[in-house]
Order: structure tokens, then sequence, then C-alpha cells
């Protein structure tokens, strides 16, 4: 009687509706086989062969990541370009949302449309048009020359010279601060009155509620903002391509650009795939050391 009891539970154990559910989540399943696990694998696969696209693949162990590491100065120059990329843009994005954000925190007339105004770089500023559109503001012809030498400032390179072009790259970057705006705006909603009015009451001046009540109250959005911004310009790759090309002399040649060019203008697929493992550990490591400190200044609410 057990056994035919525990026979009709394994029968009945999958519904219809299980099924259905099944079905549904099957795109979803094929699409992380397919498009995500199969070349995860792949590259690390890869990354230990000499293969070219149309040619056959030859297994030659870790001689890919040694060129890289011992030989290859394009790899060394572009990895310090990329934590320079990021040492600017990120801080930089995260700064000017939250005092975006702290200004648009506000009831005035009015202030819907002016939050809507803030947002709407962030809607454009990834395309290819938009990067152009940059490059043609700063070339040396451009309308931000143009409006210089209105003041009598001479022309300035901004696209030719080291140093200012990755400026120039990151500031368009940073101009697309709207979606880490908006989560800040958020996160300030849900702050208590109730703590400002206590801090008031107490004498605390506006810099003291931001960094004893604002910023604690807010960090695990500071936390998430960072964590994202930190892997997303890690594996930037338009901003510098469509503006500066790389240059001059791959000052702005990002860890992006050089594992396009070595995957899909020289077709070194082995190479390619070496170089973007490389670019994964180095995110990972980042990721890791923002998880560990993040318990000496992330605060939850039941903290």
């Amino acid at each position: 009687m057990m056994f035919r009891s525990a026979q009709a539970v394994r029968k009945q154990r999958y519904t219809r509706r299980d099924y259905q559910a099944f079905l549904y989540l099957l795109p979803w399943l094929a699409g992380i086989l397919v498009l995500q696990l199969y070349p995860f694998i792949s590259s690390l696969v890869y990354s230990f062969h000499d293969y070219t696209v149309g040619g056959k693949m030859d297994f030659i162990g870790l001689d890919n990541y040694v060129k890289l590491f011992t030989r290859d100065r394009d790899f060394w120059n572009s990895l310090k370009i990329t934590f320079e990329f990021a040492l600017y843009t990120v801080p930089g994005k995260i700064v000017l949302a939250l005092a975006v954000a702290i200004f648009l925190n506000r009831n005035i007339r009015g202030i819907n449309a002016i939050r809507t105004a803030y947002y709407i770089p962030s809607l454009f500023g990834g395309s290819i048009a938009i990067a152009l559109l940059w490059r043609l503001m700063f070339m040396d012809n451009g309308i931000i020359n143009s409006m210089l030498a209105t003041i009598g400032v001479t022309n300035v390179h901004f696209l030719g010279t080291r140093g200012v072009a990755l400026r120039v790259v990151c500031a368009l970057e940073i101009w697309q601060f709207g979606s880490s705006m908006v989560m800040f705006l958020a996160a300030l909603k849900n702050v208590p009155r109730s703590l400002y009015e206590a801090a008031e009451i107490d004498g605390a001046g506006w810099w003291n509620r931001f960094f004893h009540i604002t910023l604690p109250q807010i960090s695990p959005i500071l936390f998430f903002t960072l964590l994202n911004q930190t892997i997303q310009e890690f594996q930037n790759y338009t901003s510098p391509a469509i503006i500066t090309g790389g240059g001059p002399r791959k000052s702005t040649y990002v860890m992006g650009m050089f594992l396009y060019q070595e995957g899909f203008s020289y077709f070194h697929m082995g190479y390619a795939s070496a170089i973007s493992w490389v670019e994964f550990i180095a995110i990972l490591v980042l990721t890791l050391i923002i998880f560990g400190t993040s318990k000496l200044w992330v605060h939850y609410g039941d903290e």
C-alpha cells in the first residue's frame, strides 16, 4: 500500500501547470546555455589554443598568457589605461549623480520635468551617434574650440593631446549619470525625515547631516552603484573607439579595444580569449575587494 501511494505521488509530481512553466522557461534556459554558458566555456578553451578564425586549433597551453604578461607592451598599456579610465569615470559619475539627486530631492514646481531633463543623457549617452557628436564637439575646429575662441582662448587639441584625450572620453561617460541619479534619488526619498529633524534640533549642520545620516542611509545603493559602474567601465569599448580610436599614441587604448582588435581585426581568437579572461579576473578581483570592504561602510536597515 505504501509502495502504491509513493508511486502515485511520483506520477503526480509534475502537473500540467508545471510543464507549462517549464515551457515558458525554455527560451531563457536556451539563451543562458547558448549565448552565455557556451561562449564562456569556449573562450576558456580557446585561450589555451592558437586559434585563428578559419584555421585549425592547436593546443599551446599557457603560451597566450605568457605572451600577454611578458612580451606584449600593448597589454600593459591597455591595462593601465583601463584602470585610469575607471578611476576617473566611476567616482566622477557617482559624485555627480549624488549631487544632482540631492539637488532634485525637493518639492518645487516643475521638478518632474527637471528630473526628466537630467535623465535624458543616459538614454542616448551610450550610443554611437552621441559618441560621434562628442568627437565633433571636441575636434580642433569643433564647437568647443569655437566657443573658447570667442573669449580669446587659443585652439586646444583636445583629441590630439595625451592625457587630455582620455579626460574627454571620461567626460562623456560621466555625463551619463542619469540611471545612478535615479537610484540615489529613490534612496534619498526613503531616508526618514525624523532623523534630519532630530539632527537639526541637536544643532547639526548640513555637512554633519550629510555624512552621519544621508550617506549611511543610502550606503546600500552607493555600494550597488559603485559595483555596477566599476564592472561597466572596465568593459567599455564604444566611447574610446569612436571618439579617439585609441589615440593619440594609444593613450585611450582601453582593454576593450585591445581585445576587439586582436579578435576581430587580426582574428586571433585564442589570444583574444586570453585577454578576455585576464580582464574577467581583474574585474573579479575588484569586485571581491568592493564586497570585502563593504562591511566597513555599508549599513543596512537591520543593523
